[in-house]
């Protein structure tokens, strides 16, 4: 039997599938990428009788990819917490799918498993911005707060590591951070590797970038921050825009990566308060996509720019403090 592990290359989408194949080990062909990769069953030639499982990856960016796999006779298991769009009703196609914007993929596959691997869980959801989220599933499993920041600093680092606008701007490969993950039933074991430290150390080098950085625009209930074309800064705008959140819970935040002369890559957050809208405002943009809490626009022309930022203020000016 072949089977296919297609998998969002940041945080959840790897402290998810690590959490299964924990509970369920098995061999497979590891299908991922960057963390607006998310085409994924486009790289797909399905066939009768394969297993595909799907994490963290928009139902509404890969339906045709899915239905093609289906008709071809493979079985298809999906777990996501972004807008699905139309769903496909089949007996081949077990869907686990929550846009509730306190949820990730990583919080759904624990509820499937029943906590058995709680842990990874706790890193995702932390890597995933949710952190009251993950509070509440570290002091229901009485996790002691020494354990807490570790799993929050090891989420992180994981979800940095998904962001570039090109696979030569990661630290490590998705796919090749999931193998390094994989041995480690405890999180705490993956830390003192060398792989780690290696991804640890370049986090805090590049957000070292970011202390000084100003608002390009703001207003009390957001504001647009403008990153240059550079390595740091494509590597690190996800954790940025999410620290960014923390520390201003009232405030919608956007920040966008110079992506060439004329063009940038949009992260938006909404309002830690009131986490939604994030997901409405960039669907207005043709690349754009996401979840209600956090969303993005891949490719922006800056002859958008100005149309952007009325959208971004107008979208929050309701949900902000």
């Amino acid at each position: 039997m072949t089977s296919y592990d297609v998998f969002n290359g940041d945080a959840d989408g790897i402290c998810a599938l690590q959490q299964l194949r924990l509970d369920e080990p098995r061999e497979s062909t590891l299908v991922t990428g960057l963390k607006r990769d998310i085409n994924l069953f486009a790289r797909l030639a399905p066939q009768n009788g394969e297993v595909i499982t799907a994490l963290d990856i928009s139902f509404d960016k890969n339906r045709e990819g899915v239905q093609k796999a289906i008709d071809a006779g493979a079985r298809v298991f999906y777990a996501d917490h972004h807008f699905p769009g139309e769903l496909i009703d089949s007996p081949n196609l077990e869907l686990h799918i929550d846009t509730d914007a306190n949820t990730c993929t990583s919080l759904i596959v624990n509820h499937l498993l029943q906590d058995r691997h709680y842990a990874w869980a706790l890193c995702g959801a932390y890597g995933d911005n949710l952190y009251d989220s993950a509070e509440a599933l570290a002091q229901r499993m009485d996790v002691t707060t020494e354990r807490r920041e570790a799993y929050k600093e090891l989420g992180t680092c994981i979800n940095y590591n998904g962001y570039g606008f090109s696979l030569d701007d990661l630290i490590h490969h998705p796919a090749d951070l999931f193998g390094y993950v994989r041995p480690h039933a405890e999180p705490l074991d993956f830390m003192v590797t060398d792989e780690y430290q290696r991804l640890h150390d370049a986090y805090l080098t590049d957000l070292h970038h970011t202390r000084e950085l100003q608002a390009h625009e703001k207003r009390d209930h957001g504001a647009i921050f403008v990153l240059p074309n550079e390595s740091w800064a494509r590597r690190v705008n996800g954790v940025f825009s999410n620290d960014l959140a923390r520390e201003h819970p009232e405030r919608a935040h956007a920040v966008l990566v110079a992506c060439g002369p004329d063009c940038y890559r949009v992260s938006v957050r909404a309002p830690l308060l009131n986490k939604t809208g994030a997901d409405d405002l960039c669907r207005q943009f043709a690349t754009g996509g996401g979840r209600k809490a956090a969303a993005g626009i891949n490719e922006l022309p800056e002859s958008e720019l100005d149309r952007f930022s009325e959208r971004f203020f107008e979208s929050f000016a309701s949900t902000g403090g």
